[in-house]
């Protein structure tokens, strides 16, 4: 499985390719959203953890430029942000339903091996 990391933050990307690597899982990282589009269409990723907060353009527009793509439509998108999740209480049946975000998860709360496990529950929707 390969995964497509969007978090600025260069110390937290690292920790979190390194323990998704140790896990089995193939990662690319990008700052941007511009960078991790790119990245997309070099490789295709099975899954997209996305940090909201993003230089120049935030998540919420990477998301809608992502789904415009017929071939990415149905990539599940865990959000792992600094944003908490009660931001988005009005509007998560959007990010659910029409941008495909399968799980929100607040970062000062989320633990890497919480992080593993939402990956691992989404590979596993993957694979049935």
């Amino acid at each position: 499985m390969h995964i497509l990391l969007i978090e600025p933050d260069r110390l937290l990307a690292r920790s979190y390719q390194q323990a998704l690597e140790q896990a089995g899982y193939s990662v690319a990282t990008g700052p941007t959203a511009q960078v991790a589009i790119h990245a997309a269409d070099t490789q295709r990723p099975d899954i997209v953890i996305l940090e909201i907060q993003l230089v120049s353009h935030s998540g919420i527009e990477f998301l809608y430029e992502f789904r415009s793509y017929a071939d990415w439509q149905h990539i599940p998108v865990i959000v792992l942000s600094q944003v908490p999740p009660a931001e988005f209480s009005d509007s998560w049946a959007i990010l659910k339903d029409e941008l495909g975000v399968a799980a929100y998860y607040y970062k000062p709360h989320t633990s890497l091996t919480q992080l593993l496990r939402a990956v691992n529950a989404v590979t596993e929707t993957i694979k049935k």
